[in-house]
């Protein structure tokens, strides 16, 4: 029994948070980085694939002012449900399961969607295959969030997203050498939709390993379980950086407090509840609006469709490039400062992408919108995950969540009515109206994060857990 007690004493919440705060960064956490990384290459896929497919589809496949933004917003709809129903499911069972069934399911219904005989199908697959993308999506952001150690935490989940950003220029470069062509009796865009599927299968294989989150393990009264991760990444960091550990910090154990998802609708929760909720209706159209929409926006000012590909893969380069940019300026920058700045650059670019009329003026236009776009992704992505508390993470940024996937489903429809009827220049005057809102809603209502635990952001520790004091390791 005394070993017993022994081995416990540092598994509560806030001592499996101490403890996984102080550790270095080593080799253990960059392969996680990499292995839950990749899950954000097929969310960047998807939605890049969307305005390629309204596109290409257009002619052949007869479509309709009705059914081109439904094809184009179908992944988006499925979203919705996704980020509330399986993140609530998330933090009932926990983040490792749901990693592996919502990979699975993507993959199959990924590979199905690139036999679709017709729109009606085509559509149908791809709303269920949003479903679990998005949950997926928001497990990425939970499930670093709840292993990286503070410090480091926001650098570590904006490699994550450079690595899905990476998804940008494949996608559109692609699609300029394939979807245009038919390859082994089978058309250009059926085998993009077969690559991302078999590309998800491999993924999935590669992480049938991950452990699961201890935070998780602790909140949910598994100690035994919490302790036995959390020992193993010890041993593992110290067997990597040759170094003995910091002496954990923290507090001493206390309880478990039942935190339900009501209570993100009282102090001092509120708040924040709102400003998330004000916050991802209204980013989307600077987040996603080009992304979804830049190939329809330059066949709609007379380019042809491959030339629109092409200054698309062009213009998507910046993607991966901002992904990068991201990753020393999401730790220098306050969070939401980073975000309200990329926001207003996005804004500018997209005014002049929209006016442009020379190839020089709309890559370039293009290019600093998709870096913006990589920038404001890595640290809102990051920013969302610190608001809530471990219990109920999953759900509160889930919810949160689809009120984004939500206006990216809604926005071809808007936004291809004023593109068809004003033209492009008032689409991008309309976005920045819409992105001003966003930055004065996160300026007035966000708080401060970077460096902090979760616990402190959350206030389910006390300020010794943000100013820890020296305590016994366990």
């Amino acid at each position: 029994m005394t070993d017993l007690k022994h081995d416990l004493s540092g598994s509560g919440p806030l001592q499996v948070a101490a403890r996984l705060d102080r550790l270095p960064v080593s080799r253990w956490h960059w392969k996680l980085v990499l292995l839950v990384g990749l899950t954000t290459f097929f969310d960047s896929y998807e939605i890049y694939m969307s305005g390629v497919l309204g596109s290409v589809l257009a002619r052949p496949w007869h479509l309709t002012s009705f059914t081109q933004p439904l094809l184009v917003g179908a992944p988006f709809f499925g979203m919705i449900f996704g980020a509330i129903f399986l993140g609530m499911v998330s933090d009932r069972f926990g983040r490792r399961q749901m990693f592996m069934y919502n990979l699975a399911a993507y993959s199959l219904l990924a590979v199905a969607s690139a036999f679709s005989a017709n729109v009606a199908t085509l559509i149908a697959l791809r709303l269920v295959s949003g479903v679990f993308l998005a949950a997926e999506l928001m497990l990425v952001d939970t499930y670093l969030s709840e292993f990286m150690p503070r410090k480091a935490r926001g650098r570590l989940i904006a490699v994550a997203y450079a690595i899905g950003f990476l998804a940008a220029p494949v996608v559109a470069g692609l699609g300029g050498l394939l979807i245009v062509k038919t390859h082994f009796l089978i058309d250009g865009w059926r085998w993009m939709m077969i690559g991302g599927g078999l590309g998800a299968l491999v993924v999935f294989a590669l992480r049938r390993n991950l452990p699961e989150s201890p935070r998780w393990l602790a909140e949910r009264n598994r100690p035994h379980d919490a302790e036995a991760v959390v020992a193993e990444v010890e041993r593992t960091v110290e067997r990597q950086t040759g170094r003995k550990l910091p002496e954990v910090r923290g507090i001493p154990y206390k309880p478990v407090t039942k935190i339900r998802f009501r209570s993100m609708f009282r102090p001092p929760y509120l708040k924040r509840t709102v400003m998330m909720w004000i916050f991802q209706i209204t980013q989307t159209v600077g987040q996603y609006g080009f992304a979804s929409m830049a190939t329809l926006i330059l066949v709609s000012k007379g380019h042809t469709i491959p030339s629109s590909l092409l200054y698309t893969a062009l213009s998507f380069i910046g993607a991966p490039i901002g992904a990068l940019l991201a990753v020393p300026l999401i730790e220098r920058v306050e969070r939401k400062f980073l975000v309200i700045g990329g926001l207003t650059v996005i804004g500018v670019a997209g005014i002049v992408f929209g006016n442009g009329t020379s190839t020089a003026v709309i890559v370039t236009a293009g290019a600093v919108i998709t870096v913006s776009n990589s920038i404001v992704s890595g640290a809102w992505h990051v920013y969302q995950a610190e608001l809530f508390p471990t219990q109920v993470r999953s759900t509160a940024g889930g919810v949160a969540y689809s009120f984004s996937r939500l206006t990216a489903g809604l926005l071809p429809f808007g936004a291809l009515t004023v593109l068809h009827q004003f033209g492009p220049t008032q689409v991008f005057v309309a976005a920045a109206v819409i992105i001003t809102i966003t930055c004065l809603d996160l300026a007035i209502l966000g708080p401060r994060t970077n460096g902090r635990s979760l616990e402190a952001v959350t206030g389910t520790g006390d300020r010794a857990t943000a100013e820890p004091v020296t305590q016994r390791g366990a």
